[in-house]
């Protein structure tokens, strides 16, 4: 039901997805920017729904207990248990965890957004990066572009180190527009 209100908002709205969705959509991270309204949110899940993706995200296990699992588990949210593996050892990182995740699925598509807030934030989260590079699976790029009214999921950028996969998603988000300019900002550091 979700899906299809999201859908009639995104086609009354002139929305329209971008037509070059990568093959390598069946294993992927997917980073979500920009990220400067709850809009965003209901724009994306309207373009997964056009191009008929299965979109997860994860969420602390805490978040799939009753009765936040009647919302969590339809819109495509994944428990993340850090508990240790074998008594006495440490929790698992979240990267870890979600690593794992991929190394347990043959398809599996996880939607990250690295600024981690919708608010005004110069340094980007890189556990996507982290995540991608150990599960060995490619970052896509997915985008909500206000003034085309174009949402979409791109490139693809294959994590080799930090600085220079970065670099490359920098460059693709410099040309795409959110819905408040004023609360986004590319991470200064990879600029």
């Amino acid at each position: 039901m979700l899906q299809f209100i999201c859908r009639l908002i995104f086609r009354l709205r002139g929305w329209k997805v971008d037509k070059n969705l990568p093959s390598e959509i069946k294993k992927c991270v997917i980073i979500a920017a920009p990220h400067t309204s709850n809009w965003d949110f209901c724009y994306a899940m309207a373009a997964f729904s056009i191009y008929k993706l299965r979109i997860r995200f994860t969420v602390k296990k805490e978040w799939m207990r009753f009765p936040f699992s009647l919302v969590m588990k339809p819109l495509g949210a994944i428990a993340i248990d850090r508990s240790p593996r074998t008594a006495g050892s440490e929790r698992l990182s979240f990267t870890d965890a979600m690593a794992d995740l991929f190394r347990k699925k043959s398809e599996l598509v996880i939607l990250i957004t690295p600024e981690g807030t919708r608010g005004l934030n110069d340094k980007w989260k890189t556990g996507f990066f982290y995540t991608a590079k150990q599960a060995n699976v490619p970052i896509c790029l997915g985008f909500m572009d206000y003034n085309r009214k174009v949402a979409g999921i791109n490139t693809v950028v294959y994590p080799t180190d930090l600085e220079t996969t970065m670099k490359q998603i920098m460059n693709f988000y410099k040309n795409i527009h959110p819905k408040f300019p004023e609360k986004f900002s590319l991470d200064k550091t990879f600029q």
